[in-house]
């Protein structure tokens, strides 16, 4: 399995954590956690899993795909639905980085 690591500077991490994993549990099948600053979700994308984490300043994700193409709709999936809840902040994507690329 590819992996890819996506992190986004914020101070409401949380609150999207939550929105996404809520989002998400209307079609797949989502487990998470949060308080009121932090959080952990895990969400069945049909490639792979895609893990979540929340601090007080970054919200993470951790996408994992058997292949680059289903590793780049991945990133996709989570960059469209975060950008719907974080249009206030300007959001774009994610900085991507690959945890398979060459050193």
């Amino acid at each position: 399995m590819l992996t890819d690591t996506g992190r986004f500077d914020t101070p409401d991490a949380a609150k999207y954590l939550q929105q996404l994993c809520k989002h998400f549990a209307h079609k797949v099948e989502v487990k998470f956690d949060t308080t009121d600053r932090t959080g952990h979700g895990t969400v069945a994308l049909g490639m792979g899993p895609a893990t979540l984490r929340a601090t007080a300043q970054e919200l993470t994700a951790e996408v994992t795909a058997p292949t680059a193409d289903e590793l780049d709709h991945a990133r996709q999936i989570i960059d469209n639905h975060l950008a719907r809840f974080a249009f206030r902040e300007e959001f774009k994507t994610m900085a991507w980085q690959s945890a398979t690329a060459p050193a």
